[in-house]
């Protein structure tokens, strides 16, 4: 078959341009790459500031919490030089038992002369009880002879009126009186004293009342030179000896309650908007990778320390070069659901600990992908 020329030159026009266009085409879309790439990254960009926006206020969440226990540093009462440490580090005590004993001896002896002194105190309130019975019976005596006087010296007198004695009489009669009135009062004032004393009628001896008090204190002193457990609790950072100087206030070992732990995080106050008391959390403890401990908050700190200084009364000024003023956080306290008997027991005071908040429940997709983010850090703690 012989095509023609003009057949011929339709086709070759036809070729030529079909790969101008072509080449246009591949050109432009090659020039669409990076646009498609900026688009892509601007996009993703945007889904990562949403997210960040919305878990903050539907879903906050920390990786920097930690467990927090009732650290106690037990010191002693009294004074004294440590004879006998009955714990070791680590051990688990009961309440009240011993955990370490201070030099008795003169708490010992105190209590000794304490008891001594309040049996010479009763003793002598023996003796003034019976100077009393005496005293009582001289007054009764004085008593009856001075009216035995008053009557006799009325007698003397109303005849020394009639002229039946003299006035002589009537003067060694009057002098009986006045002698016998001031026996009367003598006797009374013994009486008085001896009382006095001894003490109110019906009320305790102030004399053995303070020996009972003073002994007392020194067996409560003696009690207190055994040091023991306040709680049911553990004993940590042990760094007491034998031969050890233990004075009030100054700690000697330190005491974990085990009655008590709870979880504390720090959030920011722009993450605090919809935190409620009760809203539901979940907790990862770094000392047991990959499980999930359910918990509630039980409150919110309602207040923090600015770090300010006060110079004069006055607040300090602190000037600061950076562009942004670092967040504040807010302590949040929360607990495990079912409390200590939930607690994990390899999880210690101080444990690294992470937690989500789910301020809207958790029936919703926000939490349900807040969970599946928290369950894959969770099980990435087995790494660190």
């Amino acid at each position: 078959m012989v095509c023609s020329n003009r057949e011929v030159e339709n086709t070759v026009t036809d070729n030529v341009n079909v790969k101008p266009q072509a080449q246009v085409l591949d050109q432009a879309s090659s020039d669409n790459i990076p646009k498609r790439f900026a688009l892509l990254i601007l996009g993703a960009l945007a889904v990562l500031v949403a997210w960040y926006v919305l878990s903050d206020r539907f879903a906050p969440a920390s990786s920097q919490g930690a467990v927090n226990a009732y650290v106690t540093q037990l010191t002693s009462q009294v004074s004294g030089q440590v004879t006998r440490v009955f714990v070791e580090d680590g051990d688990i005590v009961d309440p009240g038992q011993p955990l370490f004993q201070l030099d008795d001896r003169v708490f010992r002896l105190s209590v000794k002369q304490a008891e001594n002194e309040l049996a010479r105190s009763i003793k002598s309130t023996q003796a003034t009880a019976a100077s009393i019975v005496s005293s009582q019976a001289a007054v009764n005596e004085a008593r009856i002879n001075l009216e035995n006087v008053k009557a006799s010296t009325y007698r003397t007198q109303a005849l020394a009126k009639r002229k039946l004695l003299s006035s002589g009489d009537a003067d060694n009669a009057q002098a009986q009186l006045d002698a016998a009135q001031a026996a009367y009062n003598k006797a009374q004032a013994s009486l008085n004293s001896a009382i006095l004393s001894l003490g109110a009628k019906d009320e305790t001896n102030l004399e053995v009342q303070a020996a009972q008090i003073a002994l007392e204190k020194a067996q409560l002193n003696l009690e207190y030179s055994t040091v023991k457990a306040p709680t049911q609790g553990v004993v940590t950072n042990m760094r007491l000896a034998i031969g050890q100087y233990v004075a009030p206030g100054n700690p000697a070992l330190t005491f974990i309650d085990t009655r008590g732990a709870w979880v504390s995080i720090d959030l920011r106050e722009n993450q605090l908007g919809n935190v409620d008391i009760g809203d539901e959390v979940d907790v990862a403890f770094d000392a047991v990778p990959g499980s999930i401990f359910n918990a509630v908050v039980k409150s919110v700190a309602w207040g923090i320390d600015p770090g300010k200084t006060t110079a004069n009364g006055l607040q300090k000024n602190q000037p600061s070069n950076q562009w942004f003023e670092p967040a504040r956080r807010i302590p949040v306290h929360i607990e495990l659901v079912g409390g200590l008997d939930s607690w994990p027991r390899t999880a210690k005071a101080g444990g690294k600990v992470s937690a989500v908040i789910y301020s809207t429940g958790q029936a919703n997709p926000l939490a349900w992908l807040s969970y599946v983010i928290f369950r894959i850090k969770s099980v990435l703690s087995y790494l660190y």
